[in-house]
């Protein structure tokens, strides 16, 4: 048995990025590590091809897909799963996961990154799962661009006669935009496709965001000395954030991209540079913004730089914003405290509100779980900033926190975490990750247990 030892002082060169091999401990796999690895490929597979049949991975906007545009290349593979298939194959396919991750020191480097691009590549061909969102992000951008409305004053309701209304989720056509202005600006030059165009833009977009945030996670750890391959399959094999992420289509995927690149220019002591990816994913989606107080309170942190490239790019975006949307922008945080307010049954104070009918006990549940949030926020940003935790490890707990008093929690929020555990030397964190990755993917398929519903209240 031979052993290649990995030097904890060995890192990129400045501005290196790249996924060329590193140095670790090699050892024969465990057995448990390379079925796992095997198992979450294989499970995958299952899913993708099956999903143009099975009515259950599919919105219900698009039931039946048949052979539509919307069914994709796997339009006649696979066999309809019903409701016990489909909670096997996710069960397998988490604990392969989660096995493949403990494992993750005895994997082969190009076995473990073959296997994340070929998982990726199977769900940008599926069709889109378990979500509208999609076609909300279509509807925004042709309103403003067909319609000249603008989507953060106003719902895709105002585009009734558009053929995309009928694709639209029943929750949201009332509802303007929750995201932030970059996005949106994105989603104008993308409005005049077809709708099966804008579904394929849309989750190439996010397989691409995907796969460069594996690398420059993969990359950040090897700054770190932390190993790799464990860090590139926590984010890139995580079944909520491929079948739910990378499946939907969702921009959250397209977020966490620049904020990875945030934290690795960070790393490398660029500080300008590092503030502005993180203004520039909070520009996609505002949850990013959480990393930034973290990144200022760090030890030895160059706050005045840090803040100057992060004001530089709000500034930019803002900019951007007021010429396109004006100061309908401004809307942007009553409708996410709108959104928050209604919440969804996977949710602490969703579930009290909505599915066992208390709802003002299920507000002040999350008034109170907001200051729990807030409270222990302030708590971890103390201990960065007295160097007692670190900084991307406190971060990460922040975004645990804030998804477990969330009063939305869908399954593809996950992937805001990945990343952080994954640079996080704390151990803890990373158990965690798979803790809740589990949990939450227990509470969806609840739905699908015979009569699960009823013990919902669905």
């Amino acid at each position: 048995m031979s052993a290649r030892v990995r030097p904890l002082g060995a890192v990129p060169q400045a501005g290196a990025l790249d996924l060329q091999a590193v140095p670790v401990r090699v050892r024969s796999a465990a057995p448990s590590a390379r079925a796992g690895l095997v198992g979450v490929l294989l499970t995958g597979a299952v899913l993708a091809l099956s999903a143009a049949r099975t009515n259950d991975l599919l919105p219900a906007s698009v039931r039946p897909i048949g052979a539509t545009g919307l069914a994709g290349v796997f339009a006649h593979t696979g066999l309809p799963l019903g409701h016990v298939a489909l909670i096997g194959v996710l069960s397998l396919m988490f604990v392969s996961y989660a096995l493949a991750v403990r494992g993750a020191a005895g994997l082969s480097q190009r076995m473990v990154l073959t296997s994340i691009a070929a998982l990726s590549a199977l769900f940008l061909l599926a069709p889109v799962l378990l979500s509208t969102d999609i076609f909300s992000y279509q509807a925004y951008g042709r309103m403003g661009t067909l319609y000249a409305a603008n989507p953060y004053l106003h719902g895709p309701s105002t585009i009734m006669l558009d053929p995309l209304y009928p694709f639209i989720g029943s929750k949201w056509v009332s509802s303007p935009t929750a995201y932030g202005p970059l996005f949106t600006a994105l989603s104008y030059p993308l409005a005049s496709l077809g709708i099966s165009a804008s579904v394929v833009a849309y989750k190439s977009i996010a397989a691409v965001s995907l796969l460069a945030t594996v690398t420059l996670v993969w990359n950040g750890a090897r700054i770190r000395g932390l190993d790799p391959v464990r860090a590139a399959m926590l984010v890139g094999l995580n079944p909520l954030t491929v079948v739910w992420g990378l499946g939907g289509g969702h921009n959250d995927l397209l977020m966490l991209a620049p904020l990875a690149a945030g934290v690795y220019v960070l790393l490398q002591n660029r500080q300008v540079t590092g503030g502005a990816m993180i203004a520039v994913a909070a520009g996609i989606k505002l949850t990013a913004g959480l990393l930034l107080p973290f990144a200022l309170v760090r030890p030895r942190a160059h706050k005045q730089r840090v803040l100057l490239g992060a004001g530089i790019a709000s500034a930019v975006i803002a900019v951007l914003g007021f010429t396109l949307f004006g100061s309908g922008q401004l809307n942007l945080l009553s409708t996410l405290r709108h959104n928050q307010a209604k919440g969804d049954w996977q949710s602490i104070p969703g579930f009290v509100t909505n599915e066992l009918g208390l709802g003002d006990i299920g507000r002040l549940v999350g008034v109170l779980l907001g200051g729990v949030f807030v409270g222990v926020t302030i708590w971890l940003l103390m201990l960065v900033r007295q160097g007692r935790l670190d900084w991307i490890a406190g971060a990460g707990w922040a975004t645990l926190a804030m998804l477990i008093t969330a009063g939305s929690l869908l399954p593809w929020y996950i992937a805001w975490l990945t990343p952080l555990a994954a640079l996080s030397p704390d151990h803890r964190l990373r158990r965690c990750t798979l803790t809740m990755t589990g949990i939450v993917l227990v509470i969806f398929m609840l739905s699908w247990v015979p009569h699960g519903s009823k013990l919902l209240g669905l």
